[in-house]
């Protein structure tokens, strides 16, 4: 039970743990009461469980049956016993809840496993325990190629490839591509020894824009991966709200500032540990969601 998650509906945390026996997620019952109810007040969720948990006793549903008690990590960082329910717990506890949002909940609940970032978020939960990347390749931008290749393999037909297209977002260019493998080959050449030089790599990374999609899901794993390398140290995605994230790298190209203090805050010694990783993927794919 060492593969912990979270999913975010309407920017709502929703807690997942893996169950490697019986190989399938389960989901904090509590998280899916507060974003049907839209409410963030844990008490106030939990008394709700209970009582819509008698009420579905009364009225014969399996579904209290069938609900676990799992250890997950609370907003304090400790892990508690809380109520879990799997996947067809989740669609049986939203079909029995008497909320007209429930139905929303239900669709992004079914599209959020098997759309294309479902999919390929699930190979990137595997990164931590696979070889992909070897150790002299790490910061270039062969290892990221491999890490956009694995990822996306499969689901996009240009995953683990420069792109020949120049593309902008929210206004912004990024490279000319018929200058991209260019500044690829200076990127590469940057030095990343120190915390700064590694975020100026980063930075001129993101500037790059190598690929048609998926940027900034396989250059974060990259840059995680130069931390630890070079510092022995990752970054806890967590406690780097989306919005000053976003922010921070709308800025970077003229100020990278913001973006160095953000990342700085968050690094932590935790490199191996399974659950800051596993968050990481989480976190990396809601800055890329349009919730």
């Amino acid at each position: 039970m060492s593969k912990m998650s979270i999913r975010f509906y309407k920017d709502k945390e929703v807690r997942a743990i893996w169950d490697e026996d019986n190989s399938k997620w389960w989901f904090s019952v509590i998280d899916i009461v507060g974003v049907l109810n839209e409410q963030d007040d844990y008490e106030k969720n939990r008394n709700y469980w209970k009582y819509l948990k008698t009420k579905l006793k009364k009225n014969g549903s399996e579904l209290v049956s069938a609900t676990n008690q799992l250890k997950m990590t609370a907003s304090d960082g400790k892990k508690y016993k809380t109520d879990v329910i799997d996947s067809d717990g989740v669609t049986e506890l939203a079909k029995n809840f008497p909320s007209n949002k429930s139905s929303a909940f239900l669709d992004w609940f079914t599209y959020s496993d098997n759309s294309i970032d479902g999919q390929s978020k699930k190979k990137a939960y595997t990164l931590i325990e696979s070889d992909l990347v070897e150790d002299d390749d790490i910061g270039t931008t062969r290892a990221l190629k491999q890490i956009h290749a694995y990822i996306f393999g499969g689901l996009y037909d240009f995953a683990g490839k420069i792109r020949s297209q120049t593309i902008s977002k929210g206004g912004f260019t990024f490279c000319v591509a018929r200058y991209l493998n260019d500044e690829l080959h200076k990127i590469d050449g940057m030095p990343e020894n120190t915390f700064d030089e590694i975020v100026d790599k980063y930075v001129e990374m993101n500037v790059a824009h190598p690929f048609m999609e998926g940027n900034g899901r396989s250059t974060r794993i990259w840059l995680d991966q130069i931390f630890k390398k070079r510092l022995g140290m990752c970054v806890d995605w967590s406690k780097i709200p989306k919005e000053d994230y976003l922010n921070a790298m709308r800025l970077s190209p003229m100020d990278s500032s913001l973006i160095r203090k953000l990342l700085k805050g968050a690094l932590t010694d935790r490199i191996d540990d399974r659950e800051i990783f596993m968050k990481g993927i989480d976190y990396s794919y809601y800055y890329e969601s349009e919730d």
